[in-house]
This record gives C-alpha cells, sequence and structure tokens, in this order.
C-alpha cells in the first residue's frame, strides 16, 4: 500500500472520510505525505518500584490497568518523563477513518534524536474512532518535559484497495471509541484460554 500524499489527505479531509478534530493549524501539521498530530492531556505512568511481571495467565492480568498511575494536566503543565521510564498518552486529537483508510503512527525525529521513542503499537486500523493512544518511552539520557498541545508524532496514512479489506471492526473493538489512553488488553485475546487449559491439564498429570 502507497503513502496516500497531502492533497488526498486534504480532499479526504474534506469528504470526511479522514477526520482529525481538532485540526488546530493544517498549515503547520499537514507534511508532504503525513499529518503531525498533538499531545494531549491525560497520562498514564507505569512505575518499576510497584510493578511485578506481567503474567498474562495470572489471575492478576485483568487488574493491570489499575497498576499505572492516571496523570490529568492542566494546559501549560509539563509531564516529565524520566530516563528508562514508559507513560501512556494520548492523541489531543479524536481520529476518525472510513474502511477506506488506515493509518501508521510514527515519533517525529525531532523528539527521537532526545532519546523519545513513540507509538511501538503503530497501526490505526480502518474504520478505528477514538483518541490515539502513545507508547512514550525515554531512551535518552536527561528528563524530558512533554507539553500538551506539541506536535509529538505523526500520521501516515494507507489506502485500503479493494480486495484488501477485512472486517477490522471485532479485532480493535476492545479499543475502539476511546477517549482516554488505554492500558493494553492483551490478556483479553482468546488464546489465553487455551494456554490456561493446557497448563491445567499439565497440572492434572
Amino acid at each position: 500500500m502507497a503513502v496516500i500524499p497531502s492533497q488526498e489527505i486534504v480532499r479526504a479531509i474534506e469528504t470526511g472520510e479522514i477526520r482529525v478534530i481538532p485540526l488546530l493549524d493544517p498549515s503547520v501539521q499537514l507534511g508532504k505525505g503525513s499529518l503531525d498530530v498533538r499531545l494531549g492531556l491525560d497520562f498514564v505512568l507505569f512505575r518499576k518500584r510497584i510493578m511485578g511481571a506481567f503474567d498474562p495467565l495470572s489471575g492478576d492480568a485483568p487488574f493491570l490497568p489499575m497498576v499505572g498511575e492516571r496523570v490529568f494536566l492542566e494546559p501549560g503543565q509539563p509531564f516529565v518523563l524520566h530516563p528508562g521510564d514508559f507513560a501512556l498518552s494520548s492523541t489531543l486529537e479524536y481520529v476518525a477513518l472510513s474502511e477506506r483508510y488506515m493509518a501508521y503512527v510514527e515519533g517525529r525525529s525531532s523528539w527521537g534524536r532526545l532519546g523519545l521513542v513513540v507509538a511501538t503499537a503503530t497501526v490505526v486500523s480502518p474504520g478505528y474512532r477514538g483518541v490515539i493512544t502513545l507508547e512514550l518511552a525515554n531512551l535518552g539520557v536527561a528528563p524530558l518535559y512533554l507539553y500538551p498541545g506539541t506536535r509529538i508524532a505523526q500520521l501516515v496514512f494507507h489506502e485500503v484497495k479493494d480486495g484488501e479489506a477485512k472486517d477490522y471492526s471485532k479485532a480493535e473493538s476492545k479499543y475502539i471509541g476511546a477517549l482516554l489512553p488505554e492500558v493494553g488488553l492483551l490478556w483479553k485475546d482468546p488464546e489465553w484460554e487455551i494456554l490456561k487449559r493446557l497448563r491445567e491439564n499439565r497440572r492434572v498429570r
């Protein structure tokens, strides 16, 4: 799938096939083949001293969302991400894609050169709607001050051609409609039930 150029992004926004709300400054956010998105106000910080090992087969897995520390900032207030820290945030923009388009989230190189890694899970599926959760990791040597409203990442759009489309709604339904950063729901994947039964059978023997 080829990256769609800026003029097609504009056309898709005008027709409503791609919705980015609010699109504060298209002249700044729109690149030749991408659209910059801004950092939201909500964060989830995971502290190493609180978390133990994460085992999706354990009974504690559903309680993972309670481990993260929710942080809500005021406009102009920074979020400080220290070296080695990992946090979730989301785009300031609410994004809605028709079944015709999908997108990839990529970090901006200006931040990457400071050690910030953005969006380790990068696919925004056709038909998605909601804010986009961003995974933020500081691999640098100095704390980073992250200010909501600044351009933190970019969306690179692709057109889904006839014959390539599939029903993504079921696979991604656990995240569709998000309005805040979403903690991963890996433990809801169906294969864990199979693995649990296999483990129980081994114990019985």
